[in-house]
């Protein structure tokens, strides 16, 4: 499957300026593929979006695809300031938030549950999630949900549904770049 495809399949919310980040796996078709995804960064570093490759193995490769403005909003609302001051995350400084879930996710052998926050989920519900994953969700989706479950739900048909349009539009015109929402002009708009 191309990298293009996937990324497409993996994180069109992302990629709409629906969301904030996305974090899936690519698999590792052929041995060099890191001249791709310089190609596509630098592409999409033009439209606001960044892609970090977090781990790779003989098969797959993790990556971190989002938008660092909106990440930094989303990291400056105060619970989820509070959440990353209490995982001894360097509040105040986006790169340096990413720079240390880069180090937890390459020393841990499970996700660190604050990842929720770097994906753009509700605070409160990843704090319910770090405190019991399983106590009092409501829904489940693209995260579990314990609190505002009627707001989760409409989220998760929103980014099902952008997923759904970004596929076909991308099969039509195989264009990855056409369906980027720039960062500097995000407003929702549709791909052409």
């Amino acid at each position: 499957m191309k990298l293009e495809q996937t990324i497409v399949r993996q994180a069109a919310p992302t990629l709409a300026g629906l969301k904030t980040g996305n974090l899936f796996p690519i698999r590792t078709e052929t041995e060099n593929i890191y001249p791709e995804l310089r190609r596509l960064n630098r592409m999409l570093t033009e439209k606001g979006l960044r892609l970090i490759l977090i781990r790779r193995n003989r098969e797959n490769m993790l990556i971190y695809l989002f938008r660092p403005d909106r990440l930094e909003k989303d990291l400056k609302a105060c619970e989820a300031e509070c959440l990353l001051k209490e995982k001894g995350y360097p509040c105040g400084d986006m790169n340096r938030c990413v720079a240390k879930l880069l180090r937890r996710l390459a020393a841990a052998p499970v996700f660190p549950h604050e990842i929720g926050l770097f994906l753009g989920y509700p605070p409160s519900d990843v704090r319910c999630f770090m405190e019991d994953p399983n106590k009092g969700v409501k829904c489940t989706g693209c995260w579990k949900a314990y609190d505002h479950p009627e707001e989760a739900e409409k989220q998760f048909r929103k980014y099902h549904k952008c997923t759904e349009v970004y596929q076909k539009v991308y099969q039509k015109n195989g264009s990855l770049e056409r369906l980027i929402v720039d960062g500097r002009r995000c407003g929702g708009t549709r791909p052409a």
